[in-house]
C-alpha cells in the first residue's frame, strides 16, 4: 500500500487538537526544561508511564541538573535506576552528563553517548521546536495502521514531511500518546481515536492484523549456581564489568553449571575462576526464576564458607567484602532481590 504522506497531514490538526485536550499530566510536560524531557524519554523506553513516574521524580530530586547527574558516582546512578532494567541506559546517561555539549537539533543530540534517532527527536522537537519526527514502537504501530502497511515498517525521517510548524513536539507527543493510549497491539480502541476516519487498516477491518507480528522465539533457560560466601562476619559481592549485561551492578558470584558438574562443584570451580579464592559449600539458600528480554535463569543459591586466597577481580570489575547490613546500598540485579531478602532477617 502507498505511504501517503497527505494522509498524515491531513490528520495532523485532528492529532495535535486531541493530545492538548486528553494529554495526561505528567511532571516532564510541566516545562520545556530539554534535561528534565530526555531523562524522562530514555526512562520510558520499553517502559509503561506508571512504572517510570517514582522512578524519574526520585531522579529528578536526587539529580536535577545535568551537572549535579555528571558529578555523581556510577555506582550511585545505577542505584538510583535500579529496577527500571536495561542498564546500558543508565550509564549512557552518566556518561553523556560529562560529555555536556549543550546540544539543542537532533543532529547534536544524536552526538551523545545513548542518544539514537527516537531520543534525539523527541528532545529537539519538543524542547526546541525542531521540526523532526520521532518513530518509536507506538509511532510506527500508528502509521502501519493509518497507511495499511502489511509489509515494511516506518522508517526514522519517513514523517518528517508532516511535521507541522507550530508545535512540532505537540504533534510528536500526540503521536506516541496515541499508540500507547488508543491504537494498542491488541484491541485498539478505534472508537477513540481522532483519526480513525483516516485509517486505512481500519476501513479494511485489518486493524487487528497489522502490524504483522513475527511469531514468538523460544527463550533459552539456564541454571545459575550462586554463592553467598561468608568470612569473618561479611559477604562476598563482585561488580559486573560496565560494557557487558547488567554492567556495573553488584551481584553474589557464580555461573553456569557446566555438564556433568553438579551445583556445588559448579560454585567451588566459579569462585576459583572469578575472584581467586577456595571456597566450602555448606547448604542451599534460596532458589530465584528471572526472566529476561531475550532469554530466563534459574538462581540456585548456596551459603559458603571462605576457605584460602585473597579475593580479587579476575573476571569482574572489582569485588568487596561487605557487611549483611550493606548490602541493600548497592545496585543489585532484580534477580538479586530474593536473595538479599533471605539475607536481610540474618543481619538484623
Amino acid at each position: 500500500m502507498k505511504r501517503d504522506i497527505d494522509i498524515l497531514r491531513a490528520a495532523v490538526p485532528k492529532l495535535v487538537a486531541w493530545f492538548r485536550r486528553t494529554a495526561r499530566d505528567l511532571p516532564w510536560r510541566r516545562a520545556r526544561d530539554p534535561y528534565a524531557i530526555w531523562i524522562s524519554e530514555v526512562m520510558l523506553q520499553q517502559t509503561q508511564v506508571a512504572t517510570v513516574l517514582p522512578y524519574y521524580k526520585r531522579w529528578i530530586r536526587r539529580f536535577p541538573t545535568v551537572d549535579s547527574l555528571a558529578a555523581a558516582s556510577l555506582d550511585e546512578v545505577l542505584k538510583m535506576w535500579e529496577g527500571l532494567g536495561y542498564y546500558a541506559r543508565a550509564r549512557h546517561l552518566h556518561q553523556a552528563a560529562r560529555e555536556w555539549n549543550q546540544p539543542r537539533t537532533a543532529a547534536q543530540w544524536r552526538t551523545l553517548p545513548g542518544v539514537g534517532d527516537y531520543t534525539a527527536a523527541a528532545v529537539a522537537s519538543i524542547a526546541y521546536g525542531e521540526r523532526v519526527a520521532v518513530c518509536d514502537g507506538n509511532v510506527r504501530r500508528v502509521m502501519a495502521r493509518l497507511w495499511k502497511l502489511e509489509e515494511g515498517a516506518v522508517r526514522p525521517g519517513e514523517l518528517d514531511a508532516a511535521v507541522p510548524a507550530r508545535a512540532p513536539g505537540d504533534f510528536n507527543q500526540a503521536l506516541m500518546e496515541l499508540g500507547q493510549r488508543v491504537c494498542a497491539p491488541r484491541r485498539p480502541k478505534c472508537g477513540e481515536c481522532p483519526i480513525a476516519s483516516l485509517c486505512r487498516a481500519r476501513a479494511a477491518g485489518m486493524q487487528e492484523a497489522i502490524p504483522c507480528r513475527a511469531p514468538a522465539k523460544r527463550v533459552p533457560h539456564y541454571d545459575i549456581a550462586v554463592g553467598v560466601c561468608r568470612k569473618g562476619g561479611r559477604v562476598l559481592v563482585a561488580q559486573r564489568r560496565a560494557e557487558g549485561l547488567l554492567g556495573g551492578l553488584w551481584e553474589f558470584p557464580g555461573g553456569k553449571r557446566e555438564k556433568g558438574e553438579t551445583f556445588e562443584q559448579a560454585l567451588v570451580r566459579e569462585f576459583r575462576e572469578e575472584v581467586g579464592i577456595d571456597v566450602e559449600v555448606e547448604a542451599p539458600l534460596v532458589k530465584v526464576a528471572h526472566r529476561y528480554s531475550h532469554f530466563a535463569v534459574t538462581l540456585h543459591v548456596f551459603t559458603c564458607r571462605h576457605r584460602a586466597g585473597r579475593a580479587r577481580a579476575l573476571e569482574n570489575a572489582g569485588v568487596r567484602w561487605v557487611a549483611i547490613g550493606e548490602l541493600p546500598t548497592l545496585a543489585w540485579p532484580a534477580a538479586n532481590k530474593r536473595i538479599l531478602e533471605r539475607l536481610a532477617p540474618r543481619g538484623r
